[in-house]
């Protein structure tokens, strides 16, 4: 049963990079969007910007960048951007920030992230940003935490739980040790393990298993967020339950997912996109934090790893998909 309609973000995992959308425009309307992980485009940005009075094609034209998993490219790309005197920078992830703030000081950056901008330098605070930077974050370890505590009232009998990060991600050294925190006040034991690629993806898995793992905690990451596929085949064939941050990866059949709604989050940088085009300064426009989060279960999936989903549970999700 649906209880909410959520839109896709992305749609399909195939890297496009680097994916444009242009026009004869000039220079002075053209957005670069710098994205770690892969797509096309982002339906929702445009949708932000068409609310706040620009449509793409029309009125701006936005470039898309993806690097995938290859996050040592993000700080030329971002160079390169600079150098093209694009109007706005649009980054997702933690990495893409931090390398467009590196690359310029001067043009609007707007990101989205899963971190706490003022600990990592972006912005000198969430209410007065006073830079060249603002946007929208989501504070994903934070919610990572209580995707893990979900996972463990699914899953009461695993007492060793594997959490997978993504070490090229800068957000990793920020969010393991709040989950750390969160398996220890659960009385778990929390094996980390790290994966860059598809392939360090398969290993996980394979060393969760031998560490007899009970259950696998997803962590926030885009490119992860691009390998839905493999992860809910890589669930089923392991029989290992798995916990997301995004809707999509219960959808292509992870066992659930707790998070932000990220079609919030790039809705909401489109129109600040907007507003900085119409002359505002990101100095003034305050952070956006969101606070729509969604839990979804996937009944399917449970049935299929033998797991019984208690009808508060069920009650509880903001979906459940049978």
């Amino acid at each position: 049963m649906r209880r909410r309609d959520f839109i896709t973000l992305l749609g399909g995992a195939a890297a496009a990079w680097p994916f444009a959308v242009r026009a004869q425009q000039p220079a002075a309307s053209l957005i670069g969007a710098l994205y770690t992980g892969s797509g096309t485009r982002s339906p929702l940005l445009e949708q932000g910007l068409a609310e706040a009075g620009y449509v793409v094609g029309r009125d701006v034209a936005v470039e898309y960048h993806w690097v995938g998993s290859e996050y040592e490219q993000l700080g030329s790309t971002a160079a390169d951007l600079v150098r093209r005197r694009v109007a706005v920078i649009v980054t997702a992830g933690t990495d893409a920030a931090l390398a467009a703030k590196s690359a310029t000081a001067t043009i609007p950056i707007v990101f989205g992230l899963g971190a706490d901008p003022v600990k990592l330098g972006l912005v000198a605070s969430l209410n007065r940003p006073g830079g060249n930077l603002t946007g929208v974050t989501i504070l994903s370890n934070v919610l990572e935490a209580k995707g893990l505590q979900l996972l463990h009232e699914l899953v009461p009998q695993a007492t060793v739980i594997a959490a997978l990060f993504n070490p090229s991600n800068r957000n990793a050294e920020l969010d393991t040790p709040v989950v750390q925190a969160a398996a220890d006040a659960l009385g778990l034991r929390l094996l980390v393990l790290n994966a860059r690629d598809r392939t360090g993806i398969d290993a996980a898995f394979a060393t969760a298993v031998q560490q007899r793992a009970g259950a696998l905690l997803v962590s926030s990451d885009n490119f992860f967020a691009a390998a839905t596929d493999q992860f809910a085949a890589l669930e089923a064939r392991h029989h290992i339950p798995a916990a997301f941050d995004r809707r999509g990866f219960t959808v292509a059949g992870g066992l659930m997912s707790y998070g932000a709604n990220i079609n919030d989050q790039q809705r909401q940088i489109g129109i600040y996109v907007g507003r900085i085009l119409k002359g505002e300064k990101p100095a003034d426009l305050p952070v956006v934090q969101l606070t729509k989060f969604e839990f979804v279960v996937n009944l399917k999936t449970a049935k299929a790893l033998g797991i019984d989903v208690p009808a508060s549970m069920q009650l509880l999700a903001d979906e459940v998909i049978e």
